[in-house]
């Protein structure tokens, strides 16, 4: 059985040059931009507040609730539960859908104040192979105690959205390794509901009960 190789990244954002004034530009934005951009606005807080629990919301929720004073639409694009989607037009495609569906029943049509513009960004990733591979599920609990949480990041958000996998690159290998059970057990943990911290102790967690069997 191949190794699991830990790998890492860094980030690179890029202004698009693209705005939003309001609902109508918002959308416009959400059919047109890269999925890139998608990523970056539904994913930043989780890396960039990785000890924030609960995350702060998207940034469509974050500029439509405290720019526009949407609190309606606001909640609805924060409950939007990400886990659920397995490719970034699916995402997408929920978005536009929601905003869609909120323009046509609401009469309501304001613009954001000079200056507040929602500014589509995207970002530029480049990953790198780091020292660590595990060859068995207690090599790799070991290394899970102490890799960089870009790394966790990158196997477990960026493995199944950005790079399409469909699933966390942990998972995955486990059940490549013939752990069914376990992989299940980390493919069903919602890492969008805790910090990076709290979900490497839980992995760690899991993967020491199966590596002691």
């Amino acid at each position: 059985m191949e190794a699991f190789h830990f790998f890492s990244k860094l980030d690179q954002t890029i202004l698009l040059g693209k705005k939003a004034s309001n609902l109508t530009e918002l959308l416009d934005g959400l059919r047109t931009v890269p999925g890139s951009s998608i990523y970056y606005h539904t994913h930043r807080f989780l890396q960039q507040h990785n000890y924030l629990s609960p995350e702060p919301p998207n940034d469509f929720a974050y500029w439509v609730t405290g720019v526009l004073n949407d609190t309606v639409l606001g909640e609805r694009l924060s409950s939007i539960d990400i886990i659920q989607f397995q490719t970034i037009a699916q995402l997408r495609s929920n978005l536009i859908e929601l905003i869609e569906a909120y323009l046509h029943s609401s009469t309501r049509r304001v613009d954001c104040p000079p200056g507040e513009e929602f500014h589509y960004m995207a970002s530029q990733i480049f990953v790198f192979p780091t020292p660590y591979h595990a060859d068995n599920l207690q090599q790799f609990r070991d290394i899970l105690t102490h890799i960089s949480v870009n790394s966790i990041y990158y196997h477990v958000f960026d493995a199944k959205l950005r790079v399409e996998k469909g699933e966390n690159d942990f998972s995955r290998w486990f059940a490549d390794l013939g752990n069914a059970e376990l992989a299940e057990k980390v493919r069903s943990l919602d890492p969008y509901t805790q910090t990076l911290e709290s979900l490497r102790k839980k992995i760690i967690y899991l993967v020491g009960k199966y590596a002691n069997n």
